[in-house]
Order: C-alpha cells, then sequence, then structure tokens
C-alpha cells in the first residue's frame, strides 16, 4: 500500500504540476477589465493546491504517519467505487449532449436517491438548486459559458436578461 501511495501521489504531483503549467497560458492574477479573476486562476489554484496535498501525502508515507488497514477494500468497498465511477463517465459523456445543466442534476439525483438513499427532499432541493447556482456563478457572475448541448434555446431569453 506504501508503493501505491506513494506512487499516486507523485502521479498527481506531476499531473498537477501540468495544469498550472498549461492554466498560465490564460491570465491567473485578478483582471482588471472585467473585474473578476483571470480565465487561468481556477485551474492554476486548485492544481497548486492539489500538488501541495498530494505532497503532504507523499511525505507522510515516508515518515511512516500513514496507518493501513488490510482490509481497506473489502469487495463491497470496491463495488460501491467502481460503481460511481461509471456513473460519473456517463455524466461526463451526456453534458456534450444534454448540457451540463441536465447531466449535472441527473448524478445528484442517482448519487443521493438511488446511491445515497436520502430522502425527496434533500435529494429534490439539491437536484434542482445545484444548477440554478451554478448557472449564476459560472455565466452570470464569472461570464464563463458551460455547455449546454441541445438545451440551449432555452436559454436564450436568460442571456437577454443577464448580458
Amino acid at each position: 500500500m506504501l508503493l501505491a501511495d506513494r506512487l499516486i501521489a507523485l502521479g498527481l504531483m506531476a499531473l498537477s504540476a501540468y495544469f498550472m503549467w498549461h492554466a498560465t497560458v490564460l491570465p491567473i492574477g485578478w483582471n482588471g477589465m472585467t473585474g473578476g479573476p483571470g480565465g487561468g486562476a481556477f485551474p492554476f489554484w486548485l492544481s497548486a493546491i492539489m500538488f501541495v496535498v498530494a505532497g503532504a501525502i507523499l511525505v507522510r508515507s515516508y515518515r511512516g504517519q500513514i496507518e493501513y488497514d488490510p482490509t481497506f477494500f473489502d469487495p463491497e468497498t470496491l463495488r460501491s467505487v467502481v460503481l460511481v465511477v461509471v456513473v460519473l463517465v456517463i455524466t461526463v459523456a451526456l453534458i456534450p449532449i444534454v448540457g451540463a445543466y441536465i447531466a449535472l442534476p441527473l448524478f445528484l439525483l442517482w448519487y443521493l436517491k438511488v446511491f445515497g438513499k436520502h430522502g425527496w427532499t434533500l435529494t429534490l432541493i439539491l437536484t434542482v438548486c445545484t444548477p440554478v447556482f451554478l448557472f449564476f456563478f459560472f455565466e452570470v457572475t464569472l461570464k464563463i459559458l458551460l455547455p449546454k448541448g441541445m438545451t440551449e434555446p432555452f436559454f436564450i431569453p436568460l442571456y437577454a436578461r443577464f448580458f
């Protein structure tokens, strides 16, 4: 397990460094013209945080501060992880077709109600409020358009209102 932790931490650090380097193509500081962060700010700083956390995991693995339970991945846990990964891949595949505002709530609905067995109140509140929040955060506040797929014509009235 130690070898796996170290290899994954090194892989994440390498991936983070690549993402940070690639994010610097866009401005990563405050953009005075738009009154907000540059286009590369979020990818850069999130990658920097990921780099630091992966580095901390690597350091902990060499200091012996990680205790391992040999039954960490029992068959039920592995089945759950694989199931969530499969549904995430399906969600990502649906985004170009039906758009982020349909694919993400469908994932939330599945994850909360079917996988997590939460009640309908919590499930519906999060499933409805998340795309509304994402729209106002990304499209209205940051002016970053998310993929809409076949639902794009429904957003034309909202664009006329907010842009």
